[in-house]
């Protein structure tokens, strides 16, 4: 089982990759990063993705119909992942299930002509089962 850094250089065999990030989305600091940040600046990129982590993880309207899932359980969260594009870019945040908070994700920037918007969410996902914290 891979730890925070190992998954992280795992992220950047990924065709495209530009860089990654480990975040924990209620505090916004960065965990772990590698490669290249947006801004050159990885923890205002940990800051500001998980301002966006924090938003969609308390939404009411994305959370599941049933509303029987609670997002410090350690359960399903109520969002696996987000994908924002840009001109150039992809950005891709995958949620980590845990069993003590579930307040952590993944972060890849993905170069948008390089870059296999399929494989690497498929990969991070795969990363994230995987992902051994602390």
């Amino acid at each position: 089982m891979p730890g925070i850094d190992e998954s992280l250089l795992e992220a950047m065999r990924l065709p495209g990759a530009r860089g990654a990030l480990v975040v924990d989305w209620i505090s916004g600091l960065a965990l772990g990063a590698v490669g290249e940040a947006p801004g050159d600046d990885p923890e205002a990129t940990a800051a500001e993705t998980a301002e966006l982590a924090r938003l969609a993880m308390e939404s009411g309207t994305l959370a599941p119909a049933d509303g029987a899932t609670s997002v410090l359980s350690g359960k399903e969260p109520p969002v696996q992942d987000l994908i924002l594009t840009s001109a150039d870019a992809y950005h891709l945040l995958r949620f980590v299930i845990t069993a003590f908070d579930s307040t952590v994700f993944l972060y890849l920037w993905l170069d948008r002509g390089e870059g296999n918007l399929a494989l690497a969410r498929i990969r991070l996902a795969e990363m994230a089962d995987r992902l051994v914290l602390g």
